[in-house]
């Protein structure tokens, strides 16, 4: 019996020492070595303070910001712990509504924001990336046309003029890499980021 126990046990443990540390601290060398602000994180600073991640959305809703996609993560109810309320880019809870195209809630809420975003650009198409969320809930990017479609909300807010806050967003604009993988995107907060900096709120 101990002639096959004896090798099992030697197995468990090789495997465990092979794919439980040593694999791990190989791919984690290699990624800090080679890819090191990927491998942290995606980290943003801003005045030597991290500020968020390029890789998980936050919540701006002020008038001189742009606005991400909206978020259907959701969070415990601090007053009645068997149920769930908004809780916006909450990145530890990740998850979509799982509401199917015939749910009214929906639909109700995707009217009502179609409604309020169509009256502050008024004869300009509604991008659908503005009133639907993504799988995760914690999307960092819009299209470059919901960014296009929010200027002149953004101009008006900081009293800048609206060509200027147009090449903002063109200039970060990031394309499809070698020109096939993904799609043209920009990511919310690095533009706002640029739009601090570039003065006036």
């Amino acid at each position: 019996m101990l002639q096959h126990i004896r090798p099992a046990i030697a197995m468990i443990a090789g495997m465990t020492i092979l794919t439980g540390l040593a694999y791990p601290l190989a791919m984690t060398g290699i990624a800090q070595t080679i890819f090191p602000y990927q491998a942290n994180g995606s980290l943003i600073e801003k005045d030597g303070k991290v500020v968020g991640s390029a890789l998980i959305g936050q919540n701006f809703t002020g008038a001189n910001y742009f606005h991400p996609r909206p978020s259907a993560t959701t969070d415990t109810d601090p007053n009645d712990a068997t149920k769930t309320i908004a809780a916006p880019y909450k990145a530890d809870n990740s998850g979509a509504s799982n509401l199917g195209p015939t749910s009214k809630a929906l639909v109700d809420r995707i009217t009502a924001d179609t409604t309020a975003l169509a009256a502050e650009n008024p004869g300009t198409p509604v991008p659908m990336d503005m009133v639907t969320t993504s799988a995760s809930g914690l999307d960092p990017d819009i299209s470059p046309d919901a960014a296009l479609f929010q200027v002149p909300r953004v101009a008006k807010a900081r009293n800048l003029p609206e060509d200027q806050v147009r090449r903002m967003v063109q200039d970060h604009v990031v394309h499809r890499l070698a020109g096939l993988i993904g799609e043209p995107h920009v990511n919310v907060l690095e533009l706002n980021l640029a739009l601090d900096a570039a003065g006036r709120r």
